[in-house]
């Protein structure tokens, strides 16, 4: 056994983790990470990045099936799925390399193994048999989550799957089925229709993305369904049968008819646990809920004031985080500049970008047009639709509009919400007009390029008065 001494150790090396001990370099901390898998923890590895990569490649091939409408002919486009594979796994390794030099840079040590807490400052790492002891003012826990199963349908990663598995397949299933219509079932929906799948989603809420605005929703569902992809909504699962060609899945309606639907895969889509059974987390007296999750404060510091928790595992004081890569790395920033003892502003929940990369995609921030009703504003909506928009239609994508949601009272903008092209990097113009409480006057009067994509972000805005201009 060694000792070593270090300012902040972190237990996880995903988007959290890594960004915590980066900053702590920087502001001149010693820093440890300990992960049991490759660094980039879930996202890098096996969610955001190759996700993004495969639904990338689904894109490009959609495009090049249109591509004659704009007088570029590419007859009979193929599908090559080593060469989907490949360039996901080429993406995946060279951010992994990346994360690791980055780490080397600010002289964070990695230690490979399963760490547990030992005390309120140390950590015990373990691998092939061999024990090491980590010794730290501080502990941050982030190690992140995993996919939920449901009690009758085991995860077994070859017919009936999770994010993870769905991405390591052989070939293009001929029949998909998903359970469930929030970010990843909508993403993996989309990626497999372009690729050549039959699709379904059992959905059990009346409607997709159901965090979303409902005209986001509603604009997703008629896409899907002219993209030929089967949705079922309110309907609840109540068997999955593993057979010799695939899976047999039963679910009934709202009106209590049962039905049953055959397919090759099953994807479960139904939310993510947190990791930190086995951490130690009890006998060092940390607080946990009684799903897991890490009790945090605003600060991400736990019951135990030397424990931080940030990313996927923890719940905030008011209300659960989302599981987003990048609302962890700010969780990250947060508590190692707590810990060197900088003045900290929390994190606002409500002004984060939320997207969905499917297509058409979805980026979203702030309140929704309901949301805001029912705190009590005295609500104005304008919108703009991408048909109406100048360089939608020079890119043939005009699916789906820009939706600003403002306060009619002070015209304080509240949320913005986008579905269709270029919608997850448009949503940035919508978080900084969130979080510098812009208004919707301030919107109209900062002059947008034309033409771009992003003036239908000013077009809403000035369907938030007289109607916008180009409508």
């Amino acid at each position: 056994m060694t000792d070593s001494t270090y300012d902040v150790a972190i237990i996880g090396g995903g988007p959290g983790g890594y960004v915590a001990a980066i900053r702590a370099g920087q502001l001149g901390m010693r820093a440890a990470v300990v992960e049991r898998g490759a660094l980039g923890g879930v996202c890098l590895n096996v969610g955001c990045i190759p996700t993004k990569a495969i639904l990338h490649s689904a894109e490009v091939l959609d495009q090049s099936r249109e591509s004659a409408r704009i007088g570029v002919v590419n007859r009979d486009p193929q599908l090559d799925w080593d060469g989907v594979m490949g360039h996901k796994e080429r993406v995946v390794s060279q951010l992994r390399s990346g994360v690791a030099g980055l780490l080397k840079k600010h002289k964070a040590d990695v230690h490979q193994g399963v760490g547990t807490l030992l005390s309120p400052t140390s950590i015990s790492v373990a691998r092939e048999g061999n024990t090491q002891t980590i010794n730290a003012r501080h502990i941050i826990v982030a190690t992140g989550s995993a996919p939920r199963a449901l009690p009758f349908a085991p995860i077994d990663e070859t017919v009936i799957l999770s994010n993870t598995g769905i991405l390591s397949l052989k070939e293009v299933p001929k029949h998909l089925i998903i359970i469930g219509g929030g970010v990843i079932g909508v993403e993996f929906a989309s990626a497999y229709r372009s690729f050549g799948a039959e699709v379904t989603i059992l959905e059990a809420l009346p409607r997709l993305v159901a965090v979303e605005d409902a005209d986001i929703s509603a604009e997703l569902l008629k896409a899907f369904k002219r993209r030929g992809i089967n949705i079922q909504l309110e309907a609840r699962v109540t068997g999955v049968e593993r057979t010799e060609q695939g899976v047999v899945v039963t679910c009934t309606d709202t009106g209590g008819t049962s039905q049953q639907l055959t397919g090759d895969k099953l994807l479960l889509a139904v939310g993510r646990a947190p990791l930190t059974k086995g951490l130690g987390l009890e006998d060092v007296g940390v607080q946990t809920d009684q799903r897991g999750y890490v009790q945090v404060n605003s600060s991400m510091q736990t019951s135990v004031p030397t424990i931080y928790s940030i990313g996927d595992c923890q719940i905030g004081e008011r209300a659960p985080t989302p599981w987003l890569a990048h609302v962890a790395s700010a969780q990250g920033v947060l508590a190692i500049e707590h810990i060197a003892g900088h003045a900290v502003v929390p994190i606002d929940y409500t002004k984060i970008p939320a997207c969905t990369y499917c297509s058409p995609g979805i980026g979203s921030s702030g309140l929704t047009e309901a949301e805001a009703r029912e705190q009590g504003y005295d609500v104005k909506v304008g919108r703009f639709p991408f048909s109406a928009n100048a360089k939608a239609m020079i890119q043939t994508e005009r699916t789906g509009f820009v939706k600003v949601v403002a306060d009619a009272r002070h015209d304080e903008i509240l949320g913005v919400h986008i579905i269709g092209p270029g919608a997850t990097e448009l949503i940035g113009e919508g978080v900084l007009a969130l979080t510098h409480e812009a208004t919707g006057e301030s919107l109209i009067h900062t002059i947008h390029a034309h033409p771009t994509l992003y003036e239908a972000l000013a077009e809403a805005g000035h369907g938030l008065f007289e109607g916008p201009l180009h409508l």
